[in-house]
């Protein structure tokens, strides 16, 4: 236990010593490289920065290298993907494009806040489906913020969070919170 904490300590101050710079670009990978623990480089930014900070920073870096991604996918797509596939197989990957480009902005925001969603493939599959940029930056900026929040929450501590019925309540009830201002920001934009 000792040598964990150590390994913490040393974590943290080698973030600390690169600066806001350094954590946002660690979290900024993570977009682009899926074996990346998004989850520890929060927890991370978390105890070199402060709740506030350590949270904004890693929402920033994960909504913009979300978006990246998802235009790099969106391009390589428009480009290439549908060229090489045969009709038969565009066809029959057509049918499933169509059914999550046409995912409703509530659900589509639950997916992303939810903390072990992986975010390389709802970026691919957002990219490749060609979904409209606004309908995909804003179900990023509801749903992270929630995704990081329970990261920074769980960094305190991974089995007391998952133990303690105080914490699965206030992620549960954060997960309705992003649903329901989903729903709102899709009636207002008329994004369904």
């Amino acid at each position: 236990m000792e040598m964990v904490q150590s390994f913490i300590e040393f974590c943290t101050n080698f973030i600390s010593r690169g600066g806001f710079l350094f954590g946002f670009s660690l979290v900024l990978l993570e977009s682009f490289i899926p074996i990346l623990p998004l989850g520890v480089f929060v927890a991370l930014n978390v105890n070199a920065f402060g709740d506030i900070v350590g949270i904004f920073l890693s929402w920033l870096a994960t909504c913009l290298g979300c978006f990246l991604s998802f235009l790099f996918f969106s391009f390589l797509s428009n480009k290439f993907l549908y060229r090489i596939l045969s009709e038969k197989t565009l066809k029959k990957v057509e049918k499933s494009i169509i059914k999550f480009r046409n995912v409703s902005f509530p659900n589509l925001v639950l997916i992303v806040a939810l903390p072990f969603t992986p975010a390389f493939v709802i970026n691919i599959v957002c990219g490749i489906a060609r979904m409209s940029y606004k309908k995909f930056i804003l179900a990023i900026i509801i749903g992270k913020i929630f995704m990081i929040i329970f990261w920074g929450y769980v960094s305190k501590s991974f089995i007391e969070s998952m133990t303690d019925i105080n914490t699965i309540i206030i992620i549960s009830l954060m997960l309705v919170i992003a649903y329901f201002i989903s729903k709102i920001v899709s009636k207002k934009l008329d994004l369904d």
